[in-house]
């Protein structure tokens, strides 16, 4: 099989690379085609995959490419992971919103729609060549805001484009640990919402939600990284737990705080990091693989640092520095390619599995994947708090779409405006004033 990386010159590429080095089924991947617009880090990360490929038999051909639309021919899966605006435009979204006093996340408040307004007319273009390149292929959509990504995606090639994330995955798993489930795979997890936006309701093993168990359990629900983030006595009045990301909303007011006092935003800190990094790569005797490793163990550390040191939460456990989004990927590859049925969280359209919303909307919940594609499970209903949340987010998403697609500003002042943590109107069209003027790639809201 073809697979084809977009945004292949990302840091985070050797994740999915290492992930396909251990596949050894049939209908395994064969040749790996990187794409990305900037052919120096390209040469970085290809040589970062080399050094991991240099023992391995049968590895995956690699080639690398700046051309979009032979990257796209006749490739079987699309990873799409790509960073519009570079981290240097993280970077730009965290300031503007920090100024203005609101959450500038990368995917959460106005920092996830000043990005989700740069990438989604960039991800239609892509979405559009691929139904005229390569319209027999499975794109697998990691970018960022992720469910708004696919599903801007999605009206254009259907149910063929599926959203994954490796927060729920990581949740479950941290769930699964701490209750001694010796075989993680085997749990069942009642996971519901949007991405970066949901709860875990319950866990089944052999048909017994063991749930209950942990939340009657001060001490064991008070020793993993959700019930430190967000506190024993708050989890257990919600009666679920919540995906780490809704800290922001829970705690926003202290997260913002933190942010504004934290000596570098999160995307100034990735950009000096990596920009350190492929520096080092120029280097002709420079060891790629170690020093991207190193690079990638100090990252996974300081992953939302400011909200565990604002809850007192210490450090994240060893075991949850090894990511994960790259064994999603490769099962859902290995799932729709060999027919492998598995069940998986994903972003998918919801067809009519909450209610609360219309069946074009993307969701991330579990789903059943074969051949086939990814088909969302039934669900119970949320809760009323977690509907009205849900409802409110997924409104901004679709005014930003809106957005994007007829260019205006008016719109894109409204998706800012009605967005839970943003609290002002005023505040919404300045924030559209500062994001437009640090941004050329905003220069389209008319």
């Amino acid at each position: 099989m073809r697979l084809t990386i977009l945004g292949g010159g990302g840091f985070r590429v050797p994740l999915v690379h290492g992930a396909l080095l251990g596949d050894r089924g049939e209908d395994r991947v064969t040749h790996v085609v990187l794409h990305d617009l900037d052919a120096e880090r390209l040469s970085a990360v290809t040589r970062v995959l080399a050094e991991q490929a240099a023992d391995v038999p049968g590895a995956p051909e690699v080639t690398a490419t700046t051309d979009l639309d032979e990257a796209l021919r006749g490739a079987d899966f699309i990873f799409s992971a790509i960073r519009v605006g570079g981290l240097e435009g993280r970077a730009n979204d965290e300031r503007v919103a920090l100024a203005e006093g609101v959450l500038g996340q990368e995917t959460v408040g106005a920092g996830g729609i000043a990005y989700g307004l740069r990438t989604v007319p960039v991800a239609v273009d892509i979405a559009r060549r691929v139904a005229r390149l390569a319209p027999d292929a499975w794109l697998i959509n990691f970018t960022n805001p992720a469910g708004l990504v696919t599903e801007a995606m999605s009206r254009h090639l259907g149910d063929r484009v599926i959203g994954i994330c490796d927060s729920p995955v990581g949740l479950g798993r941290r769930i699964a640990r701490v209750l001694g489930v010796e075989n993680p795979e085997e749990a069942w997890i009642d996971y519901a919402g949007l991405n970066h936006l949901g709860w875990v309701r319950g866990l089944r093993v052999a048909g017994r939600d063991e749930l209950p168990r942990l939340l009657a359990d001060r001490a064991l629900l008070g020793s993993f990284e959700e019930g430190r983030l967000f506190g024993v006595d708050w989890v257990r009045s919600l009666g679920a737990i919540p995906n780490e990301y809704l800290h922001y909303y829970y705690f926003n007011r202290e997260a913002v705080r933190a942010y504004q006092a934290a000596e570098k935003t999160r995307g100034a800190f990735l950009k000096d990091q990596q920009a350190r990094f492929y520096e080092e790569m120029r280097r002709p005797d420079a060891h790629a693989l170690k020093a991207w490793d190193r690079t990638r163990a100090e990252r996974e550390a300081t992953y939302m640092s400011e909200n565990r040191e604002t809850a007192g939460a210490g450090e994240r456990d060893a075991d949850d520095l090894s990511g994960g989004y790259e064994k999603v990927a490769l099962a859902l590859m290995r799932a729709i390619a060999r027919d492998e049925r598995t069940t998986l969280i994903l972003n998918v359209r919801n067809k009519a599995t909450l209610s609360s919303l219309d069946t074009e909307a993307v969701i991330e919940v579990p789903c059943l994947v074969d051949a086939n594609g990814a088909h969302p499970v039934a669900v119970a209903p949320l809760p009323d708090h977690a509907t009205g949340l849900v409802s409110a987010v997924k409104a901004v998403e679709r005014e930003i779409l809106a957005a994007a697609e007829a260019g205006s500003r008016a719109t894109a002042v409204k998706a800012f405006a009605l967005h839970p943590l943003v609290d002002s109107v005023n505040v919404a069209r300045r924030l559209v004033e500062g994001y437009t003027a640090v941004h050329p790639g905003l220069g389209y809201l008319k």
